[in-house]
C-alpha cells in the first residue's frame, strides 16, 4: 500500500485536534454569563452612580455660582470628591460607548486625564476662550475642575474671592460640569440601551469580542494605577531621571491614596467578578477555574494580590501621597516592586491562558 494513502486520514485527525484545541478547555465556561454579570452588576452600576454623583457636584456648581461662599465652596469640593471617587470604579471601563469615535478618544482621556496643565487653564481663565472638544484634554475633565475648584497651595478665601473677581471662572466651571456630565451621560445611555445587549450577546475571544475588549481595559486600568498613579510621580518611567511628585493624580485635593486604593479595589472586583457593594458573581477567577493551569495561576495571582494589598497598607494615609514621595518613603518603593509583580499574572499569563491578545500598547516592557 502507497504510503500517501495514509496522509489525508492523518491530516484530517491532525487538523481536527488542532480545531478542537484552538480555544482549549474555556469553550466549557460561559463567557455570556460572565459578560452579563460584569454589565448588570459592575458597569451599568458603576456608570450610573457616576452620573449621578456628577449631577450632584453640578448642583453644588451652580449654588456655589449664585453664592460664592467658603460654606458652598466645602459642599462643592465634597461633592466632587465624592464623584472623582465613583470614577475610580467606572474608568477601567473604556471601549465600547466609552471607547475611541472619530476625533475623540476615550472617556478616560477625555475626562480623567492627568496632571491637569496650569499654564493653559491660567490661560484660558485669562483670555475666556476654552474648547472642551480639542485636543487639549489636560484643560478637562475631573482634573482641570479639581485645579479651578482647589487651586494650588491656595485657601478657601482665596479660591472664593477668585471666583467673585473674574466671571470667567465661573463660566469656564459651568462648562466643564456640563461637559463633564454630557459624556458620562452619553455612555450611561448607551449602557442602559442597545449597547448592553450587543456586549453580553458578543461571547467570542477574538479582538473584537466584548471579553477581548473587557479584558485588555481590565489590565491597561491596572497599568495605568501602577504606572502613572505611582510609578510617574516616583519618577519611574522611561525618559524620567528623578522623582516627580507634582504629578501625582488629585494633586491639588491631596486625594491621590484614596484613588489608588479605591483604583485597586476596582481592579480587584474585575477579577472577583464582585460588584461595589461585595455581591460576588462570575469573573475572570471563575474563568481561570476552566482553563488548564487555571487554578494553579489563581493561586499565585491572589498571593500576589495579597502582597500588593500589604504593601499598600502599609504605606500611611498622611501626609499626601506628594509629601511622601518628596520625603522619598521607602514603602512607596516596597508599593511599586509589588505592583511591577502583579503585572505578569494579570497581563502575559492571564492573557496566555485565556487565549485572549493584548491589543494596546503600554510602553511597558513587560
Amino acid at each position: 500500500m502507497r504510503p500517501f494513502q495514509f496522509l489525508l486520514p492523518a491530516l484530517l485527525l491532525l487538523f481536527a485536534c488542532c480545531d478542537t484545541n484552538k480555544n482549549g478547555p474555556t469553550d466549557t465556561f460561559d463567557r455570556g454569563a460572565m459578560l452579563q454579570n460584569f454589565a448588570d452588576n459592575l458597569i451599568r452600576p458603576a456608570y450610573n452612580e457616576l452620573l449621578d454623583k456628577i449631577l450632584v457636584f453640578d448642583d453644588a456648581v451652580s449654588t456655589f455660582h449664585a453664592t460664592p461662599s467658603i460654606e458652598n465652596l466645602n459642599a462643592m469640593q465634597t461633592a466632587w470628591q465624592e464623584a472623582y471617587f465613583q470614577w475610580q470604579f467606572a474608568n477601567a471601563y473604556n471601549f465600547g460607548p466609552a471607547g475611541e469615535a472619530g476625533l475623540q478618544k476615550g472617556l478616560i482621556e477625555e475626562i480623567g486625564t492627568f496632571p491637569a496643565s496650569a499654564a493653559k487653564l491660567e490661560a484660558n481663565l485669562g483670555s475666556g476662550i476654552w474648547n472642551v472638544t480639542d485636543f487639549n484634554r489636560d484643560t478637562r475633565g475631573f482634573p482641570a475642575i479639581e485645579y479651578l475648584i482647589f487651586g494650588s497651595g491656595a485657601t478657601h478665601e482665596d479660591i472664593v474671592t477668585a471666583f467673585l473677581n473674574n466671571q470667567h471662572h465661573k463660566a469656564y466651571l459651568t462648562a466643564l460640569s456640563e461637559n463633564l456630565a454630557d459624556r458620562v451621560e452619553t455612555v450611561v445611555n448607551a449602557w442602559n440601551g442597545a449597547y448592553y445587549t450587543e456586549f453580553t450577546n458578543n461571547k467570542g475571544t477574538d479582538a473584537g469580542s466584548s471579553t477581548s475588549q473587557f479584558y485588555n481595559e481590565f489590565v491597561r486600568s491596572f497599568e495605568s494605577a501602577k504606572n502613572f498613579k505611582l510609578g510617574l510621580p516616583l519618577g519611574k518611567r522611561p525618559g524620567q531621571i528623578q522623582a516627580e511628585p507634582q504629578l501625582v493624580e488629585a494633586w491639588y485635593s491631596g486625594k491621590s491614596l484614596e484613588c489608588l486604593r479605591l483604583h485597586l479595589t476596582a481592579i480587584e472586583n474585575i477579577w472577583y467578578g464582585r460588584s461595589k457593594s461585595g455581591q460576588d458573581g462570575i469573573g475572570f477567577r471563575e474563568y481561570l477555574e476552566k482553563v488548564e493551569g487555571g487554578p494553579a495561576l489563581i493561586i499565585s495571582t491572589e498571593t500576589q494580590l495579597a502582597a500588593l494589598r500589604t504593601a499598600l497598607a502599609a504605606v500611611s494615609d498622611s501626609p499626601a501621597l506628594s509629601v511622601q514621595i518628596t520625603n522619598v518613603n521607602p514603602q512607596l518603593e516596597s508599593l511599586y516592586t509589588e505592583f511591577q509583580k502583579m503585572t505578569r499574572y494579570f497581563k502575559s499569563d492571564l492573557s496566555s491562558l485565556l487565549g485572549i491578545a493584548i491589543t494596546f500598547s503600554s510602553g511597558d516592557g513587560d
